[in-house]
């Protein structure tokens, strides 16, 4: 196994834990559901695909790739706040509204940054798109 499917691998993993625990929130049986699971759900989608991004642009950085450092650094900056806007979320915490005005601006920045790849990475494609969806949703809950 390379590197590369190693870090492949990890990533895949790590998004099928995420993807878990959003269904899991969406389909939790408690008396008190949570009325944010479209954030939460937006979210980590948002952080999977971003994983996916932000290997994939590490790869072509060590194969000297400059013009991706732009676009990890976005991805980076994203992934940390929207694991921590997912957090929020599903603890329904006082700070959520805050935070998904952190996240808006965030997510649009590495919306705007992807987009510049797009045509020709799938990952930069794919974390574009889910950076849009969250920036929606994290728009409902900013308002």
């Amino acid at each position: 196994m390379n590197r590369r499917e190693l870090l492949l691998s990890g990533v895949a993993l790590a998004s099928a834990t995420l993807v878990g625990k959003a269904q899991a929130v969406e389909g939790r049986a408690h008396h008190h559901a949570t009325v944010n699971t479209n954030l939460i759900v937006a979210t980590s989608d948002c952080v999977q695909k971003g994983q996916i991004c932000l290997s994939h642009c590490l790869m072509l950085l060590g194969q000297g790739d400059k013009e991706m450092a732009a676009c990890a650094q976005s991805v980076n900056q994203m992934l940390a706040v929207c694991g921590a806007l997912q957090q929020l979320a599903s603890q329904e915490s006082p700070y959520l509204a805050r935070q998904a005005k952190i996240a808006m601006d965030v997510c649009k920045q590495c919306e705007d940054e992807c987009k510049k790849h797009a045509d020709k990475h799938d990952a930069c494609k794919a974390c574009m798109e889910s950076c849009e969806a969250c920036y929606n949703e994290c728009k409902k809950i900013a308002a």
